[in-house]
């Protein structure tokens, strides 16, 4: 049960700053991003592994580093921590959000943007969190952190920069039961990063033949 509380505390204080940032306007809003991120993944990383993310977790199960029996009990933690914190975000603005991509960006585009970043998330994660060459290592919550941040910061402004089906989920549902959205690209944020997660999982497989 601990792993799945750790689950769903750290995907809601991720998805509680980007509603929080999203909604205030900032241009600096990755930073906050990547430092909630990063702060989380050390709080939870000897826990639940902190994936926080049904695509990471997805990568990992495929690495053979999570048993099958807990995907959906993270999944499911992950998604409720995303409700929770879109719903907390609306009682303290008083307003709902959802991630979108740019009106102008074509759907191959946007695709595209949310499975390289999502596929450089994960790939990161397998090689610092679950590798044993890199066991035990101080870096590793940074290396994710920054590395959320830097997709923020690249496509953000195209595709969402989501990378994070929780993150898409939470919020997309919160807004359009709330009247306020709908449910229309609730499926480009899942279809983009489980598309990056398992391709990350074929590529640690490779760099690592042994």
């Amino acid at each position: 049960m601990g792993r799945y509380v750790t689950e769903l505390v750290g995907t809601f204080f991720l998805v509680f700053t980007i509603g929080l940032t999203a909604m205030s306007g900032t241009p600096m809003a990755p930073i906050a991003i990547g430092s909630v991120l990063m702060a989380m993944v050390y709080m939870g990383g000897h826990i639940s592994g902190a994936h926080y993310n049904p695509a990471v977790s997805v990568a990992i199960l495929i690495r053979g580093k999570m048993e099958i029996r807990d995907l959906v009990p993270y999944v499911l933690s992950q998604i409720s921590g995303a409700i929770l914190a879109s719903l907390a975000v609306m009682l303290i603005v008083g307003d709902t959000f959802a991630p979108a991509p740019a009106p102008e960006a074509g759907l191959v585009v946007v695709l595209l943007a949310e499975a390289l970043f999502t596929f450089a998330l994960s790939l990161v994660v397998l090689n610092v969190a679950t590798d044993d060459a890199t066991a035990d290592n101080s870096f590793y919550g940074l290396a994710i952190g920054f590395t959320v941040m830097a997709g923020a910061f690249a496509v953000g402004g195209i595709s969402g920069g989501v990378f994070n089906p929780a993150v898409g989920s939470g919020p997309i549902l919160v807004d359009a039961l709330m009247g306020d959205g709908a449910f229309d690209q609730l499926w480009i944020y899942w279809v983009g990063p489980l598309l990056g997660g398992v391709a990350a999982a074929g590529v640690f497989d490779l760099q690592h033949p042994d």
